[in-house]
Parts: C-alpha cells; sequence; structure tokens
C-alpha cells in the first residue's frame, strides 16, 4: 500500500505570506513589540524551521528584550516566547478560519482519491498543531480532515531540516519507506524527507520556487486540476510526464520507480 506524507505549509496551502507573516505582526502589535517582519524578512527567516524558533530571533533585538520585560535566564525567555507563540497560533487559525489561505490547486483533490484508494495519507509539519489541523480542514474538509494523522510542533525536539518529523511518522504509522512518498515545498523539507530516506515530490510555493531541489524526484508548479490552475513541470528526473494535473496513478508509478535515499539523504 502506498503512503502520502504532506507538508503543511506551502503544501495545503499558500500559508506564509498571507497567513503566517501578518499573524506574527499582529502578535508584535498585540504584545507592544517595536519589530514588524517585511515580506522580504519573513522569506530570510523561512530557513528557520518552526515558529517559535523564528520568535526566538527577535529578542536578541535590545529594543525587543526590554519590551518583553528583560527575561533573563533560559526559562524566562522560552516562556516569553511560548506566549507570542499561542497568539500567534490564534492570529494565524482566525485568518484560515476566515477563508483568507485557500488550499492550493489539486490537494483537496489527491487527498480524496487516495484515501478512496486505501492509501495511507497523513500529515508532518513544523508548525504548531492546531495551525496544521485548521490549513488541514479548510483544504479538505473537517469530515476528511479527522480522519488524518497530523504529526506537528513540538512532537519531536528538531524541526526541518532535521529528518525527525518525518521518521516518526513512519514509526507511528509502521510505514514501508520504499512504498511512501512526500509533499514538500522547500529546501528545508525536501531534506527532512530525503533523510528519512523518502522520495519526494516538490510543489513549489511563493517562497520557494528558486531554492534548490535537486534530490527531488519530481517539481511542479502545484499537484494541478483538471478543470482549474494547470500544473507546470519544473523537473522530472524520473520522467513521470504529468500533464495538467498530478494523478494518483502518476504517483503509484513515482513510488515504483523513483531512486530512495538513503538514511542521512544519500540515493
Amino acid at each position: 500500500m502506498t503512503a502520502l506524507l504532506f507538508d503543511c505549509d506551502g503544501v495545503l496551502g499558500d500559508t506564509e505570506r498571507d497567513g503566517h507573516l501578518p499573524a506574527f505582526n499582529a502578535t508584535f502589535e498585540q504584545f507592544g513589540l517595536p519589530v514588524r517582519w517585511s515580506v522580504e524578512d519573513y522569506g530570510r527567516l523561512l530557513r528557520i524551521g518552526g515558529g517559535k524558533e523564528r520568535l526566538a530571533t527577535v529578542l536578541d533585538d535590545p529594543d525587543v528584550w526590554r519590551a518583553a520585560g528583560s527575561p533573563a535566564t533560559p526559562e524566562e525567555r522560552a516562556d516569553v516566547v511560548a506566549t507570542w507563540h499561542r497568539a500567534k497560533t490564534k492570529a494565524f487559525t482566525d485568518l484560515v478560519a476566515a477563508g483568507v489561505v485557500p488550499p492550493r490547486p489539486g490537494v483537496r483533490r489527491v487527498i480524496t482519491d487516495a484515501l478512496r484508494e486505501g492509501w495511507t495519507v497523513a500529515v508532518a509539519s513544523t508548525s504548531a498543531e492546531p495551525s496544521v489541523r485548521a490549513v488541514l480542514a479548510g483544504a479538505v474538509g473537517d469530515e476528511v480532515a479527522a480522519t488524518i494523522p497530523v504529526f506537528a510542533g513540538d512532537v519531536v525536539p528538531r524541526k526541518k531540516p532535521d529528518p525527525a518529523v518525518y521518521q516518526l511518522a513512519l514509526e507511528k504509522l509502521a510505514l514501508d519507506p520504499a512504498g511512501t512518498l512526500v509533499i514538500e515545498d522547500s529546501r528545508n523539507g525536501l531534506l527532512a524527507a530525503i533523510g528519512a530516506g523518502l522520495a519526494t515530490v516538490v510543489t513549489v510555493s511563493g517562497y520557494t520556487r528558486d531554492e534548490d531541489f535537486t534530490e527531488a524526484a519530481l517539481v511542479l508548479t502545484s499537484l494541478g486540476d483538471p478543470d482549474g490552475e494547470r500544473l507546470e513541470v519544473l523537473a522530472d528526473p524520473s520522467g513521470i510526464g504529468p500533464v495538467d494535473a498530478l494523478t494518483l496513478a502518476d504517483l503509484a508509478r513515482l513510488a515504483e520507480t523513483a531512486p530512495r535515499p538513503t538514511q542521512g539523504g544519500q540515493t
């Protein structure tokens, strides 16, 4: 049986620019912090896996540190960041509920088809679990989302590009890496997947199109929809040749033919 492991941000929805960035800035405003991230700032910060980890960087600014109450110990800093992150997660899920972050093309179709055919489908993300579940429900509906396992947030101690979240998903779902494909959108996500020995399809997002995806089994602009946005193939080393929209048959063929990275990412 084939399994599909989806990243969340940039894969289920193009969430970063229209969802997470405004939620971070709303949080800074809520707590009276003298910082606002621009689109360009946030693009650079995306190299850091995890929202708490990105938030922690602002405490290096003396003005922000003082506005946060001058936390003196690592524990105090962690508490401050955790408080900010809870507020940021609430701001983000409110935006998702308001329909600000629509699902990416093909996500609902591929997930629905895969579940209908008995494939295992799960989500593995470095974002907070409530954020991931909100995006997933927005993409496939509450009823379908409730059936899909989610591995997210602090479920592992190390965030992507570390492979820990994919290794955990493989273990908990008892999946065979040889029959498991990952859908990612970023180089950090790709490195995490191949580090777990998993062949990966990349659907580039607004922030990631120019990143290096040399190790990917297939690189697309999106999963595509027959009656909507058509996909563009950016790299197809396995010769799958999807046309207009990636199908379950394409994915099954990729699972059979794509070279499998070894643990640590070497093919």
